[in-house]
């Protein structure tokens, strides 16, 4: 699956985008975070507050257990505030 980080968390991680495959055992967003923060040091940092991060499967706003099984794109964005 495609990986798309943006603003904070694309700093944090280093890179815009990326292909990832997570083992058969990440099945919720919240794991694929979880996993994602086990990649090194950028990533851990991004994805250290899980609260703090918002996502998308397939351009789709989702919560922490959401299922990530079978997705095609997973975006990271940190939370917005608009007015």
């Amino acid at each position: 699956m495609k990986a798309l980080y943006f603003a904070s968390v694309r700093e944090r991680v280093g890179r815009a985008e990326e292909e990832i495959d997570p083992p058969p055992d990440v099945e919720t967003l919240a794991e694929l975070m979880g996993w994602l923060a086990a990649r090194g040091e950028g990533y851990a940092l991004a994805f250290s507050a899980q609260g703090g991060v918002r996502a998308a499967i397939d351009r789709a706003h989702a919560k922490a257990e959401a299922r990530v099984v079978g997705a095609r794109e997973v975006a990271f964005f940190p939370p917005m505030t608009g007015g």
